[in-house]
Formats: structure tokens, C-alpha cells, sequence
């Protein structure tokens, strides 16, 4: 007797709910399950992909089949502890099998030089974010994925206690719901919601530039549905991943992470933190938040001399495709950032005064040690005094990425309410609250990526329970 068919929706197509939907139809057809996976996706086909489509996609790994020594014990340090221990350790020991699954699916890898740094090795997507969902977008609809895009979900749907479909919004409005006994969410984040935002970071939430165009569409919607459903939150509502970015520019994620080489001030012309106090990855987030949480204007200017130029390697840190200022004397650049000449000169003459080190030890790769003595607030390392014209700034915002606070899973992906999991509920990616502090550097989309596929396998799992 055939088996009558089961229904999986996933909602998300970024890289949790393309792995996950990509997954769930390998497993359907490797056990002969009669499945139809549905992929529900708020943007336009041209724009879907969420942040992983503008992502460089960085992966915290030594190669392809070798991930980082150590990569538990530092989860567990940047999250002060409060990691949990089974999530990344389930991460750790599945990361080498997604790699190898991507390339199976033609993502090819390769191990870049990550900025200017020599930190620990990553490997990267050929092609970034961008590869990622057309490589998996292409292999999902060959083997039968159904997408509809321009399709944001509202509503769980549950009938006789169980999850039964998603309610979603179709392109002239009206309401519609696809069955499902099984849902998958990997919306992302909420920092694309103005109000959720406001909510957990106050107003001052309001006006944060989002670091590409695919961060608009992380407006909450999975995390807001499970729990209206009574799943539990997880993760640090108060943290966010944002990165310093030039306002001028028009290019998605416009990054600027010179800054350490240098130093920064702020509307009046006064340095408010140590620049040089660990690699951009280790200071990138708290100083962007300072920007737009605590900088009058919410705005700070990087600025730096010609020694810039002579860093190996510097335009790889570099994504604006806006040339900085320039001029030939600190007033002059003064004048075309509106900071107060007298203010800037003074600020600079300081710095000048206390970084007096060996300027032989520079090295841009690495911590060197290279400090300043008797300022405050200091620099730890790279403080060579600015003397050598033409002077240069980059004008600098935070450019928000993801939010950390998100629903409570275990290491299956199962969504988690207070009494336990949630029949048929999963989640991956962005949309689950396990980063705490400071975001772990170059996990979020290894994660996303192996975290969806579990999803996407255990979804099958049960729907194949379920039907027994």
C-alpha cells in the first residue's frame, strides 16, 4: 500500500533553509518517502538569499576537511560561558561533512588571506554568499523543492495540537496556507523590524544603516511565530553583530577595518577608544556599536597617513568603493569632515607625543605590541605617530548584520518550548538565539549551513515516524 504524501515547509532561503530544504529532498528520495518540500521566501527571486547572499561567507575552518583546533573552547570563551556546550559541539563535529556536502553540490572552496590579518585561518565560498544560495537554489529545484517567493509567512497553523501548515501573505495580499506537518524556520534575525528593535535596544535602534539589502527582509517573522506558538527565546536579546561601514557608499557591507592602523575620533575631534587592542575581528563589533550608541551624530572618522599604503594588502580591508579624504595638512582635513581644526590638530599632536616605540616592529598581521605610553585612552599596538601626508579619512557608521537574541533549540534543531521540543517545529540559522557577547568570528554561516541540514534531515525523520 503506497503511503500517503507528507508535507514539509521551510521558511527561508538563505543558507538554513536552502540546506535544510536541499537535505530533507536528498533524504526523501534516498528512503523513497513521498515528501513535497515547500520553500516559502518573503523577497523577490532576484534578492532572495537573505544576508548569506551578500555574505563573504567567511568559515571558521584550517581547510575543508580540518576544522580549527579549539573551535569548542573558544565558542565557550567568547560567549563568557554561556554557550551551550551540546549546540557547538554538534557544530564541531558535523562542520567537515557540510563543507564536503557543499562541494558535492559544486560550491567550490578556497582559503583567502582574511583581511590583513594573520588570525586564524577561514576558508571561504568561491564566490561568497552569492554561490552558496545559487549553487543550492539550482540543486533544490532539480530534485522538486517548490519555491514561492514574494511569499512572507504570518502564522504557525496548528490543528489538534500539532503543527498542520504555515499561513502566509501572497503577492496582491490576500492570505493563503500551505499544509505542512513538519516547518523548518530560518528567517533570520529581526534587525530588518523597527519595532522588535526598539523593543530590545531602545530608540536609538531607530535609523541603524543595515549592512546589505538582504538584512531587510530579517524582520523577526520565525522567531515571532514560534513563539507566539510557546516556544522559548534563547540567546543574548541585547547583542547584535555590526561591523563599521562607509556611509557614502552604495555597495553592500562597504566595511572599512583599517582603523586599527590609525586612529579614530569623533564629531569633536577626540580619540574615545583603544584602536590598536586586538585584531579588527576582536574590536570590529563593540567599536561599531559605540559609533551609533554613544558617538554624537552617530558617526566617527578612521583616520590615518600615507603609511596606509605601504600595509601589503591594505584594499582587502577595504570594501567602500568611496576614496577617502585627503589633504595635504590635518586642518585641511578637517575642514571637508566638519570636525573643528584646532580639536583635530591638538588630538593629533597627543597621539603624535606618546608614539614614540620602535616603529620597525609594525607589523600589520599581528598584535606587535607597538603601544603608546602616557595616553589615555591608549593604543595597544600598531601606534605609529601621523606625520607623513597626504592624511586620509574614511567617516565611519555601524552597519548592523544579526541579531543574536532568537528561539531556544537543541542539538536536532528542535525548536524548544517549556515543556520540551515542539512536534515537527525546527529552526536553523539566525532565527536560534545561541551567540552571546560578541558574535564568534566566521561561525554564522557554518552554522546556518549545518544546522539547516540537521533540520532539514530530522524533519524528514519525523515525518517518516509520523507516518508509520
Amino acid at each position: 500500500m503506497a503511503q500517503p504524501m507528507q508535507k514539509l515547509v521551510i521558511v527561508g532561503h538563505g543558507a538554513a533553509g536552502l540546506a535544510a530544504a536541499l537535505l530533507a529532498a536528498e533524504q526523501a528520495r534516498s528512503r523513497g518517502l513521498p515528501i513535497e518540500i515547500t520553500l516559502l521566501e518573503k523577497a523577490p527571486e532576484h534578492e532572495a538569499g537573505g544576508n548569506t547572499r551578500w555574505s563573504p561567507s567567511y568559515i571558521r575552518m584550517d581547510a575543508t576537511d580540518r576544522l580549527s583546533d579549539g573551535f569548542e573552547e573558544d565558542m565557550q570563551a567568547v560567549s563568557g560561558g554561556q554557550a551551550n556546550r551540546n549546540y557547538f559541539h554538534t557544530l564541531a563535529t558535523n562542520a567537515v561533512e557540510t563543507i564536503g556536502w557543499l562541494q558535492g553540490h559544486d560550491v567550490a572552496f578556497a582559503t583567502p588571506i582574511y583581511y590583513i590579518s594573520t588570525g586564524p585561518t577561514r576558508i571561504q565560498p568561491v564566490g561568497g554568499g552569492a554561490a552558496i544560495v545559487e549553487k543550492l537554489s539550482r540543486a533544490a529545484k532539480a530534485v522538486g523543492v517548490r519555491t514561492i517567493y514574494e511569499a512572507p509567512a504570518k502564522r504557525l497553523v496548528k490543528s489538534e495540537g500539532r503543527i498542520s501548515g504555515v499561513e502566509f501573505t501572497l503577492g496582491d495580499r490576500a492570505t493563503a496556507i500551505v499544509d505542512a506537518a513538519a516547518v523548518v524556520l530560518a528567517t533570520g534575525g529581526f534587525q530588518g523590524n523597527a519595532m522588535m528593535m526598539r523593543q530590545q535596544f531602545g530608540v536609538d535602534a531607530d535609523g541603524i544603516a543595515l549592512i546589505s539589502p538582504g538584512t531587510r527582509f530579517n524582520t523577526g517573522d520565525g522567531i515571532r511565530m514560534a513563539l507566539d506558538l510557546g516556544a522559548r527565546a534563547s540567546g543574548d536579546w541585547s547583542g547584535m553583530h555590526i561591523e563599521p561601514i562607509d556611509p557614502r557608499s552604495a555597495r553592500p557591507a562597504p566595511v572599512v577595518l583599517v582603523y586599527p592602523y590609525g586612529i579614530v575620533v569623533d564629531q569633536d575631534g577626540q580619540r574615545f577608544f583603544d584602536e590598536g587592542k586586538g585584531l579588527v575581528h576582536e574590536t570590529w563589533e563593540s567599536f561599531a556599536r559605540d559609533i551609533h550608541f554613544a558617538r554624537q551624530g552617530k558617526i566617527a572618522y578612521a583616520v590615518l597617513d600615507s603609511r596606509l599604503f605601504d600595509i601589503e594588502g591594505f584594499e582587502r580591508a577595504v570594501r567602500s568603493d568611496v576614496a577617502p579624504y585627503q589633504s595635504g595638512t590635518i586642518e585641511g582635513l578637517a575642514a571637508q569632515i566638519g570636525v573643528p581644526a584646532g580639536n583635530l590638530r591638538a588630538t593629533i599632536d597627543a597621539f603624535n607625543a606618546t608614539a614614540i616605540g620602535d616603529v620597525t616592529r609594525f607589523d600589520a598581521a599581528r598584535c606587535d605590541g607597538l603601544a603608546t605610553q602616557g595616553i589615555v585612552p591608549p593604543k595597544s599596538n600598531w601606534a605609529q605617530p601621523i606625520t607623513r601626508p597626504p592624511y586620509l579619512v574614511y567617516p565611519l557608521v555601524g552597519g548592523l548584520a544579526y541579531t543574536f537574541g532568537g528561539l531556544a533549540t537543541n542539538e536536532k534543531a528542535e525548536v524548544i518550548a517549556e515543556r520540551g521540543p515542539v512536534p515537527g517545529l525546527y529552526a536553523a540559522g539566525e532565527t536560534t538565539g545561541h551567540f552571546y557577547g560578541t558574535a564568534p568570528n566566521a561561525v554564522a554561516v557554518l552554522r546556518a549551513l549545518t544546522f539547516g541540514r540537521i533540520a532539514g534531515r530530522e524533519a524528514v525523520g519525523f515525518l517518516s515516524r509520523n507516518n508509520s
